[in-house]
């Protein structure tokens, strides 16, 4: 991670709603405060952040500053904060709703494939 930035995010860029995702937070970005890695691109090596690959797969992940890592719906609070968003963030945490966002974003991590047309005849897991 660069020292201006305040989070990374590592992401499926050839997942077509997580990439329309990313697009419109690099829009908002304007302090380039997030640094986007794309976990699908040739040059990326899940080696050098400790983290497996197919667990990077199975789930969204961020890196803080401070070199702990995040993941799941907390990955999303992390980046509509670092956008400007902090007021979205905290409605995120009251109970019943943190609970469906979380349940929500399982159920799409776990059909990822499924939902954006790229299972394969063998299998449609991530």
């Amino acid at each position: 991670m660069s020292n201006s930035t305040e989070f990374e995010v590592f992401y499926d860029g050839d997942c077509p709603l997580c990439k329309r995702e990313i697009n419109l937070l690099k829009r908002w970005d304007k302090q380039q405060r997030i640094q986007f890695t794309n976990i699908a691109a040739e040059d990326f090596s899940a080696e050098e952040i400790g983290i497996p690959f197919e667990d990077l797969m199975a789930e969204i992940y961020g890196r803080l500053p401070d070199g702990s890592t995040v993941k799941g719906v907390e990955v999303f609070r992390q980046l509509y904060s670092a956008v400007g968003f902090s007021w979205l963030v905290g409605l995120s945490r009251i109970p019943g709703i943190s609970h469906l966002l979380n349940f929500g974003y399982r159920v799409f991590a776990r059909n990822r494939l499924r939902f954006t047309g790229r299972c394969n005849k063998e299998s449609c897991e991530v």
